[in-house]
């Protein structure tokens, strides 16, 4: 099970860090770096080609401003491409959502919301749990303590105001 992570610049890194580490929890082996689609496009398809060829199941491309990378990442690849619009501007992070979902037909990116870094995890999981089925158990295990904890909360503000 593998995750290739791209970001537009090392800046970006706060905002994904925390997936990162949560994909490693799930045994995921996870590739990073920082690249810019618009400063370093030969070193990008460098490492998209090596996606393509060494087992990758997803990949996560973040961005922000212009938010070209998850666009020219899905371009170099038919592997699942889930976009990360990272704030980063004066839009406060929507011009990277505008630039990250209104891709072309034929070349899609699966978009989470604006610093959404966890929940492109999540995805990643997700669709590679069709495939896993050891990741499979561990996602319904997931998803079960998610609704336990809850559940807990829940619990405990009734008690709070009873």
């Amino acid at each position: 099970m593998k995750v290739a992570v791209i970001m537009g610049s090392a800046s970006d890194l706060p905002k994904l860090d925390e997936m990162i580490m949560f994909l490693k929890k799930f045994d995921v082996e996870v590739n990073v770096a920082a690249l810019s689609a618009h400063r370093t496009h030969d070193a990008v398809a460098e490492f998209i080609n090596d996606a393509n060829n060494n087992g990758t199941d997803v990949v996560i491309a973040a961005a922000g401003k212009a938010a070209h990378l998850p666009g020219v990442v899905a371009a170099m690849t038919i592997l699942p491409v889930i976009g990360v619009p990272i704030k980063g501007s004066a839009l406060d992070g929507m011009d990277a959502l505008l630039s990250i979902v209104q891709m072309p037909a034929g070349i899609p990116v699966a978009t989470v919301a604006i610093d959404g870094g966890m929940n492109a995890g999540i995805l990643a999981l997700e669709i590679m749990a069709i495939k896993y089925d050891a990741l499979k158990t561990k996602m319904l295990d997931y998803r079960k303590e998610m609704t336990e904890s809850c559940l807990k909360a829940n619990e405990e503000l009734v008690a709070k105001y009873k």
